[in-house]
């Protein structure tokens, strides 16, 4: 082997090292996030959020197909706000949390749409239920933050939330509205 051969090929080693240390320098920043899911009570709209989750990224916006992304939420963590019902959803007619304390969500495939905007498919696991999603995201950046909004619609009998008395969906609607705003540092330039 040459020596320019021996140079390029560690010169090609170091680019990929250095790719792959960037993607895993990328973190989500939780006190600039949110997920925030709403449902409707009786025809009312009822926001709730999680407050505790983490996401494990590895995500090149120049080559979206090798991203790779997952989350895990702290089921346990959600709130409604109100005492009576943050006191309801850990049951196991709703969330069980004694049973499964986490959702979470593995990405299969990302596409780029361009324009900051991504496809992100996979699957959604909530009360030892699995489920493929697609989730529409935008990506924006200010200095050396980049946030990611989106919003997507999940039936929540798919998942048994809401079990038995509470699966009339006359009560509680089937559709649970579930938007994102995540903040992450170590991301490429869109």
């Amino acid at each position: 082997m040459s020596v320019s051969r021996i140079l390029v090929s560690a010169l090609v080693a170091a680019s990929a090292f250095g790719s792959t240390l960037a993607l895993a320098q990328q973190k989500l920043v939780p006190a600039q996030s949110e997920i925030v899911f709403v449902s409707k009570q009786m025809g009312v709209p009822v926001e709730g959020r999680f407050k505790k989750f983490d996401a494990q990224i590895a995500f090149d916006p120049a080559k979206p197909d090798a991203s790779k992304i997952a989350f895990t939420v702290d089921i346990a963590s959600a709130t409604l706000g109100v005492p009576e019902s943050d006191a309801e959803l850990p049951r196991p007619n709703w969330f069980n949390t004694a049973k499964f304390p986490q959702a979470t969500f593995q990405s299969t495939t990302v596409k780029g749409l361009g324009g900051g905007k991504f496809e992100v498919s996979g699957k959604l696991a909530i009360k030892g239920a699995s489920r493929d999603v697609v989730v529409p995201v935008a990506l924006t950046q200010s200095g050396a933050t980049t946030t990611v909004t989106g919003t997507f619609v999940l039936k929540r009998l798919a998942f048994k939330i809401g079990e038995n008395e509470w699966a009339d969906t006359s009560m509680v609607a089937d559709d649970v509205q579930v938007k994102f705003k995540l903040a992450l540092t170590g991301v490429g330039k869109i």
